[in-house]
C-alpha cells in the first residue's frame, strides 16, 4: 500500500546526510530519557493526534468509495486510538519511540488497511474548483504592484494565507466545517510582523538583486494553498526566467495535493497557448516527491525528483508539516526558504511564538 518505488536522499541536502540531517524538528525525547517511559513531550504530541481522530473518523464515515464506510471508520478510530494509548504506556511499541513521522505514518497505515485511500477527496475537489475560479484575480492583483519588493512580500503573504487551508489541524477543521475560509480576508488578517521566524526583509533584498535559475518547491495543501499561494509565486519565478519544479505527494494524505491532482490543476489553469495568466509555463514541471505523508523525510525522496532537482539553486519547503514540524533546520547546499503557518499550539510553544504565527526562514547557500 505504501509507495513501492525505491527512494534516495534529496541531492541538495548538506552532506553527509546521515550525520547532518534530522527530519523531525521537535525532539520528543533525549538519549538520557528512560526508553520505556513516555516523555511529557511524547504524551503531548500523542494527545494532539488523539484529538484529531474524531475529524478523521467523520471524513472516513462519509467516504462514498468504501463499502460499509461507517463501520470501517469506527474500526479506524478504535485501532488508531488503541495504538496511541499503547505508545503512552510503552513508547517502544509500534515501531517507536514516536516522532511526528511515525504518528502520521501509523494513521495512514490504519486508514489504508481498511480501504480508505483518500478520505478528503470531496473537500479537495470542492476547494480546488473554488480556488481555480479566483486564480486570475489573485495574480492580477499581484501584477498591479510595481515595486519588486512589495510584490514579493504580497506573494509571500498569499502563500501564508493559503496555508491556512489545513484539515490536519483539529481547530482549523472545525472552523472550516463552520464557514469555509476567505483567501483575501486571510491575507489581510495574518498576525503582525515580526513573525516568530522572520527573514522576509533579507529575502526581499536578495530578490531585488538576484535571479535564481531553477527552484524546487515542495507543495502542501490543495485548494487556496497551492492554487492561490504557491502558483502565483511560481509564476513570478517563471516570469523572472527561472525553471520551477513543484514536488507533490505520490499518494493522498489529509488534504495535501497529490502529483496527479496538481498536473490536472495546472492543465486546467493554462490557456490554449500553454500560458499561466499570460506567463509562459513551459518551464513549469511537476515532480512526484515519492512521499505519502503530510510531513516529509528528505533523506528518502523519489529518484525522479532527485534527478530533476540536482542542479537547482533555490529550495522552498512550504507548510507546517514539511517546513516547520520537519525540515525547519535542514541545511541545503543552495539558498532555501521554509515557509508556513503555525497551526498547532504545541508548535507555537516550541518556537516561542503565537498560534497562527508565521515562519519565513531564508538561508543563503
Amino acid at each position: 500500500m505504501e509507495s513501492s518505488s525505491p527512494s534516495v536522499p534529496f541531492p541538495l541536502l548538506q552532506a553527509p546526510v546521515e550525520s547532518t540531517y534530522r527530519a523531525c524538528t521537535i525532539p520528543y525525547r533525549f538519549p538520557s530519557d528512560n526508553p520505556r517511559k513516555a516523555t511529557p513531550v511524547e504524551i503531548q504530541w500523542i494527545d494532539l493526534f488523539l484529538n484529531s481522530v474524531p475529524s478523521f473518523k467523520q471524513r472516513a464515515e462519509n467516504d462514498p468509495t468504501v463499502p460499509d464506510a461507517p463501520a470501517k471508520a469506527e474500526k479506524f478510530a478504535q485501532r488508531y486510538t488503541a495504538m496511541l494509548e499503547e505508545m503512552k504506556k510503552n513508547p517502544e511499541s509500534h515501531g517507536g519511540p514516536p516522532d511526528c513521522i511515525l504518528l502520521c505514518r501509523l494513521r495512514e497505515l490504519v486508514l489504508r488497511e481498511l480501504g480508505f485511500r483518500d478520505i478528503f477527496k470531496k473537500v479537495k475537489d470542492e476547494e480546488n474548483a473554488k480556488a481555480m475560479s479566483l486564480f486570475e484575480g489573485v495574480v492580477q492583483r499581484n501584477d498591479e504592484i510595481e515595486d519588486d519588493g512589495k510584490r514579493v512580500e504580497n506573494l509571500t503573504r498569499g502563500i501564508l494565507a493559503g496555508n491556512i487551508f489545513d484539515l490536519g489541524s483539529a481547530q482549523l477543521a472545525e472552523v472550516f466545517a463552520k464557514d469555509g475560509m476567505s483567501f483575501l480576508a486571510s491575507c489581510q488578517n495574518l498576525v503582525s510582523r515580526p513573525w516568530v521566524i522572520d527573514d522576509l526583509d533579507a529575502f526581499k533584498s536578495k530578490w531585488t538583486k538576484k535571479s535564481w535559475e531553477k527552484a524546487v518547491i515542495f507543495v502542501d495543501n490543495s485548494g487556496a494553498d497551492v492554487i492561490l499561494g504557491i502558483l502565483p509565486f511560481a509564476r513570478e519565478l517563471l516570469r523572472r526566467g527561472a525553471k520551477v519544479i513543484l514536488a507533490a505527494n505520490d499518494m493522498p494524505s489529509i488534504n495535501d495535493v497529490t502529483y496527479p491532482e496538481l498536473i490536472e490543476i495546472i492543465n486546467k489553469l493554462k490557456d490554449a497557448d500553454g500560458k499561466l495568466a499570460g506567463v509562459d509555463a513551459s518551464d513549469l514541471l511537476v515532480a512526484n516527491s515519492g512521499n505519502d505523508l503530510p510531513v516529509i523525510d528528505l533523506s528518502s525522496v523519489s529518484p525522479e525528483l532527485a534527478f530533476m532537482a540536482n542542479d537547482a539553486d533555490l529550495v522552498v519547503l512550504e507548510g507546517m508539516g514539511r517546513a516547520i514540524e520537519t525540515n525547519l533546520y535542514a541545511q541545503m547546499k543552495c539558498d532555501s526558504i521554509k515557509i508556513g503557518m503555525v497551526k498547532h499550539p504545541e508548535v507555537a510553544q516550541f518556537l516561542g511564538g503565537r498560534l497562527y504565527d508565521c515562519v519565513f526562514k531564508f538561508n543563503e547557500a
